[in-house]
């Protein structure tokens, strides 16, 4: 069965086929986010540090962390995302004790969130690119991490599944002549838009399936995708990820402080028998009901974390040389 494994200093998550759906928070990037980018090139972390103690609060089993700002100082970000990269990898990892999985596009920013991230932390992403294989899957076997591979490459974005498959098992073969396993690869088969293409569900649905059958890969996507550009699109991503979840997948990179997506993931999990006894969702009801008295649910969420001992917060903390 598959297991890929993610660690921090003290805990360890294990994304599965067997296991609890992986939620990944999303929220700790920049791209379209105006205030937080401003806040960053000015040194303020005080969004970040909040973003990261309520998302692991409200049921987050991974961080992504993104230092994608690009400075009106100086637009390299070349540049400028390797130490942002690491100053914001330092402290999250102060504040929580989750996994990470460090987001870029730079590959100088990839190394210094690997250089300074504790445990074993997901790598996020290489593409079916071969100039970015050369440089992303290197990193992955030094550090030995998992990566995610996204399945587009130089054509661009294929509404063919059939191509994104394609791209994803050429990923994961040419992982394998760098001794990489396919366990420590999970595939992103791209989610399309379903107000853009009225098949896109059925397609990743289908996609993940294949992946898990004739790759044996674990899987993730970026669950949001699914109804951008449409009105309620926390209900339709709480349908979508039920209905991802039994087709295969694994884990998605997502907004944690969402209660209707929670919901539906904490009962997906519990369907799925990963919730021995209803014992996490019998937990989660109580969240929900103390936002029906008017309690927001990241503070309902991090009160029943204290109640139950659970330990979403620490400081200090030695750093991977």
């Amino acid at each position: 069965m598959t297991r890929t494994v993610l660690e921090s200093k003290s805990k360890t998550v294990v994304i599965g086929f067997d296991e609890p759906f992986c939620v990944i928070g999303e929220r700790i990037n920049p791209t379209g986010r105006k205030k937080l980018a401003a806040e960053l090139e000015a040194g303020d972390f005080s969004t970040v540090e909040k973003d990261a103690l309520e998302q692991v609060a409200c049921g987050a089993m991974v961080l992504d962390v993104n230092a994608g700002v690009v400075y009106n100082s100086n637009p390299n970000p070349n540049e400028t995302e390797p130490p942002l990269m690491r100053r914001m990898i330092e402290l999250v990892q102060g504040l929580v004790d989750v996994p990470l999985c460090i987001d870029s596009s730079v590959p100088g920013a990839l190394e210094a969130g690997l250089a300074a991230a504790e445990g074993r932390p997901l790598l996020n992403s290489v593409t079916g690119e071969e100039d970015r294989l050369e440089l992303v899957l290197p990193l992955v076997k030094k550090y030995n991490v998992p990566v995610v591979a996204i399945s587009n490459d130089d054509t661009g974005i294929s509404e063919d599944p059939e191509v994104r498959f394609a791209v994803a098992k050429k990923i994961v073969e040419r992982a394998a002549d760098f001794g990489i396993p396919a366990h420590d690869i999970v595939v992103d088969p791209l989610v399309m838009p379903v107000g853009a293409m009225a098949t896109a569900g059925q397609q990743v649905f289908a996609l993940v399936r294949k992946l898990r059958e004739e790759l044996g890969v674990n899987t993730t996507c970026g669950a949001s995708n699914i109804s951008f550009g449409l009105p309620n699109r926390h209900g339709i991503n709480a349908a979508f990820l039920p209905m991802a979840i039994g087709a295969g997948m694994t884990s998605a990179i997502m907004n944690p402080v969402r209660p209707v997506e929670m919901e539906a993931i904490n009962a997906a999990n519990f369907l799925m028998n990963h919730d021995p006894n209803g014992g996490k969702w019998i937990n989660f009801a109580k969240v929900l009901d103390a936002t029906k008295e008017g309690t927001p649910f990241p503070e309902a969420a991090a009160a029943a974390m204290a109640a139950g001992g659970g330990r979403g917060g620490r400081r200090g903390g030695r750093r991977r040389a």
